[in-house]
């Protein structure tokens, strides 16, 4: 059940968090740590590329942003005296950023990456012994609240390091806590998956076009479906096929439309899908 939903968020003061890549995940988390309920003791320090990016964070009193592109030490000035960091880059440059400010971290500073397929060992070897790591992935809907992020700790990460995490990613949505060689796997399903529903709304919208609907008919048709349908698996007592039994008349047109899915066996395209993503996740991993 998605804890997000229909309740009152509890208050949460964290200590002082760094992310370091402002871009579109490192914005989410973000707009998360500023949420009303929270409280950020000293404050967000956020790096970015773009000054004129940086300058979104001008009016907002508890953030603290650097541009790298006019100052090579932004990054350690961030990370300087943060409790929390968060390696919001690409996975190519998480090794080289780690690095970068292995000696301006405090000892006991968490580092965590949000990269897919970075292994915590790899970026353990960049910090040199310094702090601990936790690996963190968040999805898309981070940026309203409702993401799911998957956990995984680092050889020296604690457990009151990994409560410090969790709390930081409750603020953009759920939380579960995996051991890393099950991470990549996760990836596949929470990672990616907003992209696999958001291609199957591509496709019912198309299909209510070419039925003589509106472009704007068909996505309210479509979207409309989704957002009902899995809110009410949400807060349903009843499992997904429960629900989509009760939905199945016999003889009726929804059970034309699975048999359909079933005779195209979308479940093995569904699994092969999973499979390539995970096989990706290990290729990056590996360095490929």
């Amino acid at each position: 059940m998605n804890s997000q939903s229909g309740s009152t968020p509890a208050s949460v003061t964290l200590p002082t968090v760094a992310i370091l890549g402002a871009g579109s995940m490192g914005r989410a988390i973000l707009a998360g740590l500023l949420a009303d309920h929270v409280t950020v003791t000293g404050g967000v320090r956020v790096t970015n590329r773009s000054a004129e990016r940086a300058l979104d964070f001008d009016a907002e009193p508890r953030v603290t942003a650097w541009v790298t592109s006019t100052d090579e030490t932004a990054n350690r000035k961030a990370v300087a005296g943060a409790k929390v960091v968060i390696l919001a880059v690409k996975p190519a440059q998480i090794a080289e950023l780690a690095a970068e400010i292995a000696d301006a971290l405090d000892h006991d500073a968490i580092v965590v990456s949000v990269a897919a397929g970075v292994t915590c060992s790899t970026i353990e070897a960049a910090l040199a012994g310094v702090g601990s790591v936790i690996r963190a992935m968040p999805n898309t809907p981070a940026a309203i609240r409702l993401g799911m992020t998957g956990l995984s700790a680092g050889s020296t990460a604690s457990p009151a390091d990994l409560a410090h995490v969790a709390e930081v990613f409750s603020t953009v949505g759920d939380v579960l806590v995996v051991p890393e060689d099950r991470l990549d796997a996760l990836t596949t399903i929470s990672g990616s998956g907003p992209a696999y529903v958001f291609y199957f709304i591509e496709a019912l919208e198309a299909a209510a076009v070419a039925r003589g609907f509106t472009p704007a008919e068909a996505a309210l048709l479509a979207q409309s479906t989704f957002r009902g349908a899995s809110q009410y698996a949400l807060e349903s007592q009843s499992t997904p096929q429960e629900l989509r039994r009760a939905v199945t008349s016999p003889n009726g047109t929804t059970e034309r439309a699975i048999a359909t899915f079933d005779a195209a066996d979308l479940k093995a395209v569904i699994d092969a899908a999973t499979a390539a993503s995970l096989a990706r996740a290990q290729e990056i991993a590996a360095g490929k």
